[in-house]
C-alpha cells in the first residue's frame, strides 16, 4: 500500500534539492565555481549550511548533481533528435547542431559556467564517459537506421557512430568549442556536419 506520508517527504526532499542545485547554478554563473561555498548557497537560500549537507556532503557533490543534470538535458535533447520523423541525416544534423547549440548557450554563455564545466571534465571524467557513451549509442541508432533505409553505405553503425563523435568533437567538447569560436582556420559547423554525413554515404 502506498504511504502518502513517504511520498510527501520524498516530494520535499527533491524539492529542496532543486532549489539547492538552482542556486549553487546560480552563484557559480555569478561569482565563478571556486569563490562559491557552501555558506554562500545556504545563505542565498535563507538556511543553515548544516541544512546543506543534510542533501548533499560537500560542494564537490552539489557540483557533481549540476553536472549530471547538465549532461541529462544534453542527453534529453539528442534522444528527441533520434525520434524525429525525419531522414537519418536530417536526424544527425539536428543531433550535431542541437549539442553544438546547448554547449554555446549552456555552457560557454559566460566564463564562470566554463570553469564549472572544465572542472567536471577534469575531476568527474568517468561521469562525462558513461555520457559520451550513450550518446554514442543514440547515433548508432541513427545511423543503423540509415544504412537499414539505403541512405549509408553497409558498415558497422557503433564503430561509425564512434567516428562520427571524433569527427564532430569541435562542436560539442566545451573546451574545442571555446578554443575554435571565430578562428578563421575552424570549418563552419555546418558544412563539418555535411561533411561527415557524406563520409557515411560512401
Amino acid at each position: 500500500m502506498l504511504d502518502l506520508n513517504d511520498v510527501s517527504a520524498d516530494l520535499a526532499r527533491q524539492e529542496n534539492i532543486t532549489r539547492i542545485l538552482d542556486a549553487a547554478e546560480k552563484l557559480f554563473r555569478h561569482y565563478g565555481y571556486s569563490k562559491t561555498n557552501v555558506a554562500d548557497i545556504a545563505r542565498d537560500l535563507g538556511m543553515s549550511t548544516a541544512n546543506i549537507y543534510r542533501f548533499f556532503g560537500s560542494k564537490v557533490e552539489i557540483h557533481q548533481a549540476l553536472c549530471g543534470r547538465m549532461l541529462e538535458l544534453s542527453y534529453q535533447i539528442a534522444l528527441a533528435n533520434r525520434n524525429l520523423p525525419l531522414s537519418a541525416a536530417e536526424r544527425l544534423r539536428a543531433y550535431t547542431m542541437s549539442q553544438y547549440k546547448m554547449t554555446l548557450e549552456t555552457m560557454l554563455d559566460e566564463q564562470k559556467v566554463h570553469e564549472m564545466v572544465i572542472v567536471a571534465i577534469e575531476r568527474d571524467w568517468h561521469v562525462i564517459e558513461k555520457h559520451i557513451e550513450r550518446m554514442q549509442e543514440l547515433l548508432a541508432e541513427i545511423i543503423a537506421d540509415g544504412i537499414a533505409a539505403g541512405e549509408f553505405a553497409e558498415q558497422d553503425p557503433h564503430v561509425a557512430a564512434k567516428c562520427f563523435s571524433a569527427a564532430t568533437v569541435d562542436l560539442c567538447h566545451p573546451q574545442m568549442v571555446a578554443q575554435c569560436l571565430a578562428k578563421s582556420y575552424q570549418a563552419d559547423p555546418e558544412d563539418l556536419v555535411e561533411f561527415v554525413i557524406r563520409a557515411l554515404k560512401k
